[in-house]
């Protein structure tokens, strides 16, 4: 690996690679680039509130994405054996530093969540790391599944619990369904039976039950939804203002900057409900350009899953899809108020250094996938050389 591998965007081995890792490569920085754009709107006004200084929060993200576009060119220049024959201890390294958001005076409580662990000056949120590891292991057993014994099934199924049930307990309940959903879809694409599929999910679904039985604060989000104009200055308060948000925009939206509703309205703008900024913004036509480009993400993730050739690698494009275009999804959802309110970045969107550096490490992963996928990549053919051969 040479030295320029490690220099974010400038990477001039990418020329030869085939066709969907390069357009893989270029609709990331594309996504990369767009969201930056958004963050920096819909923060501003929080971060010269807040610190004095409008570009705060845009500076630590484009060093949080700096840091995350070193791990992308380093991933996708190293062997997908490699990194899967690292994939176990990543995931549990990780799992127990989400373990250790759970121990009192360890973890640190955001907005009535232990999901945070502080370094120093640095934060980071474990269970947002874990979730390419999760997708990597998933991929690794599922991938192999007819070939391991049952001893070897049974104690990643287990520590697969045990990840998701931990995260749950942070509380941290839209995180916990999506690696729950994750992990299970990327079985079901495996192949696993059926059987084993529906007892999954029957023990899913029971367990996000007794979670909202037992925390009012999640039942009460779950039932806001279907009416936020019930408690329009409690419960429904964000979604409200994130539907004002949206349909203030219109067709062609208020342009880039304009957004009243991130003017102390909308709580969370530049995270969860970064969408709704976008949509004010950029209005429907916006809207529909950012569809298109999920769509089209989600279209080479599963020409490049079909192209590969090991089931292992196959899985892990699938699980890449699900976990950047089904999050982003996710989170167009809650702020549209299609889906109760939780709090789910989104990808290569929202600010937060661990959502950034998980999102970009994630992208990296399925533009391995496809280089190793390709069978034929494009090689530069020097003229002279081949008329001197014929």
């Amino acid at each position: 690996m040479k030295l320029r591998h490690f220099i974010p965007f400038f990477d001039s081995s990418a020329q030869d690679w085939g066709q969907e890792s390069r357009l893989l490569r270029w609709l990331t920085f594309l996504w990369l680039f767009v969201g930056l754009v958004v963050m920096f709107s819909a923060s501003y006004a929080v971060a010269d509130a807040k610190t004095g200084d409008g570009l705060y929060y845009f500076k630590i993200q484009l060093l949080w994405i700096f840091l995350g576009m070193i791990g992308f060119n380093v991933i996708v220049h190293s062997p997908l054996r490699f990194i899967l024959g690292l994939a176990n201890w990543g995931m549990l390294l990780l799992l127990g530093l989400v373990l250790m958001t759970l121990l009192p005076g360890v973890g640190t409580e955001v907005n009535g969540a232990t999901r945070w662990l502080v370094l120093g000056p640095v934060g980071i949120q474990p269970s947002e790391l874990i979730k390419p590891f999760l997708v990597l292991q998933s991929a690794r057993i599922f991938g192999q599944w007819n070939r391991l014994n049952w001893g070897t099934r049974l104690v990643w199924v287990g520590i697969f619990a045990l990840t998701v049930a931990s995260i749950l307990l942070q509380p941290n309940l839209s995180t916990a369904a999506l690696c729950g959903m994750m992990i299970w879809l990327i079985a079901l694409a495996a192949g696993l039976p059926y059987l084993y599929l529906g007892g999954a999910a029957g023990l899913g679904l029971l367990a996000a039950i007794v979670s909202v039985s037992l925390k009012s604060y999640q039942r009460r989000r779950l039932i806001s939804f279907l009416n936020p104009w019930a408690d329009p200055k409690g419960d429904g308060y964000q979604l409200i203002q994130s539907l004002l948000a949206i349909g203030s925009g219109g067709v062609f939206g208020s342009g880039f900057g304009m957004s009243q509703q991130k003017l102390f309205f909308l709580p969370i703008q530049d995270t969860d409900f970064i969408f709704a900024v976008f949509a004010e913004e950029f209005g429907l036509i916006g809207c529909i350009l950012l569809f298109v480009m999920l769509a089209a993400y989600a279209t080479l993730a599963i020409r490049v899953a079909i192209k590969a050739k090991n089931p292992v690698h196959q899985l892990v494009a699938v699980g890449v899809m699900i976990l950047m275009v089904g999050q982003s999804l996710l989170n167009i959802g809650v702020a549209s108020g299609a889906l109760p309110t939780t709090g789910l970045p989104f990808p290569l969107f929202s600010y937060g250094g661990s959502s950034m550096i998980a999102s970009l490490l994630a992208a990296s992963l399925l533009i391995r996938v496809a280089r190793e996928s390709t069978s034929a990549e494009v090689i530069s053919i020097n003229p002279h050389l081949a008329k001197s051969d014929s």
